[in-house]
Order: C-alpha cells, then sequence, then structure tokens
C-alpha cells in the first residue's frame, strides 16, 4: 500500500531492519515526555489525528504508528502476537532516536498492547492513558471471552476473503466512524479498504488469547494509569469495572466515562479532549 496512496503530509516510513514502519509525528520538538499512541484493531496512524492536534496545540509531541501489515507499513513475521508488535514499537522508537520517558495511549485493542509493551520499558515510562481499552482479564469472564471468540471467528472469516476486495465498498460507508477530516479521514478509508490491512488486522485479532496471556502481570501500581472509557458509567456495567481495574489498582489513578461517546466518536473532535486530559493526569503526578 505504499504507492500512490501514501501521503508524505502524513508521516515518514522508517525502517527497522529490512522492513518499514509508517510513523506520524506531531507537537513541537521539546525535551518533555513523547505521547505514544497505539490504535485499536484494525486500526491505523489516522485513527489519532484529532488527538495528536489536541496535544500539539497543549505543546505535547506525540507519535502514531501503523503496526505491521497495518496502513502504510510492511508486514512482518508471524504470528502478530503482543510480543511481535512491543518488538516492533521497540526498534521504531529506537530508529527514531526516541529515548524517552513516554506517556504510553493505547485505545481499544491497544491497550491490551500495552500490557505487554509497558512492563519491558517500565523505567522509561511515566503514564498509561487506556481509552475504551480491553484488558487481558476480559478472557475470565465467560461472557466477555465469548464474544471475543466471537469477534475472532468473524474476524478470521474477513481475513481469509480479505483478497477477493470486498472491503473496499464496505470502508465507504464505515471506513471513518471517527470522524475525521482532510486527508486523515481520506487516508483511514482507503486504509480500512485495503485487502493487506485486513489480512493482517485479522492476524493480530486471532493472537488476541495469546497476546492476553502476555499481558497477564498487572501495571506497576506506583504507575499513573489513566482510563478514559466511551458512555455513562451505568452502561455495560461489568465490562466498565474490567476497563477501571488498572486505574482503580494503581496509586495514581484517574477514570473518567464520557457520557454521549461510543468506542469510535471517543477518538474524533467532539470528545478528544478527555483524553488529552488523561494524558496531562499521568503528566502531573
Amino acid at each position: 500500500m505504499t504507492g500512490a496512496g501514501f501521503h508524505p503530509n502524513r508521516g515518514e516510513l522508517v525502517d527497522i531492519g529490512g522492513r518499514r514502519l509508517r510513523a506520524v509525528r506531531a507537537g513541537p520538538a521539546s525535551d518533555r515526555p513523547l505521547i505514544v499512541l497505539e490504535c485499536g484493531a484494525f486500526g491505523c496512524a489516522a485513527d489519532w489525528a484529532v488527538v495528536q492536534d489536541r496535544l500539539a496545540a497543549k505543546g505535547m509531541a506525540s507519535l502514531a504508528y501503523d503496526r505491521a501489515g497495518l496502513g502504510y507499513s510492511d508486514p512482518g513475521p508471524s504470528p502478530r502476537d503482543g510480543a511481535a508488535i512491543a518488538d516492533d514499537l521497540t526498534l521504531l522508537l529506537e530508529r527514531l532516536g526516541e529515548r524517552g520517558p513516554y506517556v504510553m495511549v493505547g485505545h481499544s485493542m491497544g491497550g491490551l498492547l500495552l500490557r505487554v509493551f509497558v512492563p519491558r520499558h517500565r523505567d522509561r515510562i511515566l503514564g498509561v492513558v487506556l481509552v475504551d481499552a480491553a484488558t487481558p482479564e476480559v478472557m475470565d469472564v465467560k461472557s466477555a471471552a465469548g464474544a471475543v471468540n466471537a469477534y475472532r471467528g468473524a474476524m478470521k472469516l474477513v481475513g481469509m476473503w480479505s483478497a477477493a476486495g470486498f472491503m473496499r465498498p464496505v470502508s465507504l460507508v464505515i471506513g471513518d466512524l471517527i470522524g475525521l477530516e482532510g486527508e486523515a479521514s481520506a487516508e483511514k478509508r482507503r486504509i480500512y479498504g485495503s485487502a493487506v490491512h485486513t489480512k493482517w488486522a485479522a492476524e493480530e485479532v486471532q493472537q488476541w488469547p495469546r497476546t492476553s496471556l502476555m499481558g497477564r502481570p498487572p501495571f506497576d501500581p506506583d504507575l499513573p494509569v489513566a482510563v478514559v472509557t466511551a458512555g455513562d458509567e451505568r452502561l455495560s456495567a461489568p465490562l466498565k469495572q474490567l476497563q477501571v481495574a488498572p486505574a482503580l489498582a494503581s496509586r495514581r489513578g484517574y477514570v473518567d466515562h464520557v457520557r454521549g461517546a461510543n468506542h469510535a466518536s471517543l477518538l474524533g473532535k467532539r470528545f478528544a479532549d478527555p483524553i488529552v486530559k488523561g494524558v496531562e493526569h499521568v503528566l502531573s503526578v
């Protein structure tokens, strides 16, 4: 996908050792911590365009990226589990000359991936922001695990049939549920309709149980953790309890349930500010 569809104003291709990952930086260069943004399942760097703009307006530098095989990044070796993804992100940050400290922000399945990455780099991480995020403990709840496995089954079929090109028309309808603008919105729709992106995004979802096992150790309780969820606290109470648990286990936790937001729109123009507030919280404590 790195041909005509790649827009140079939306990032750079970084060689991490014989293959490239696309990275998108925003905000001023400074000695302040870098905000590293991990997208959810089937996501890409474009998902974070609004949040990156809001962070930049506050004087904060951020980095979003496409995981291997997603968006404009080259595929990586299988399996695409949490360990492989953490290895790639480590290499990307090294190649970009970023040594930390970092604030790690993960949306949806991206929160699950941070449970693998963060313990590896605890000495460089100032805090974590989980945005309507999945947790490894979801697999301990029968109904929630059943939903994850149903999703895996559906995505396995989607991945198998991705080469048929059926995602292209689908992307015109649901390619951008966040509500992005300009090139970021066009990029999101292009990527969502890509057969290569679909194949590798589906492969990541197949590794959900394996990644959950890898992410079992909880965060260090001294690590500031902000949890920002979509919707009123009274909605989906069992799921909310799992989502907020990392913040409640932190000695410097923070929770915000964003009324009116949904899983995708939480990243958009109307609801992005609570995510920025979560970042500000972990930087202030």
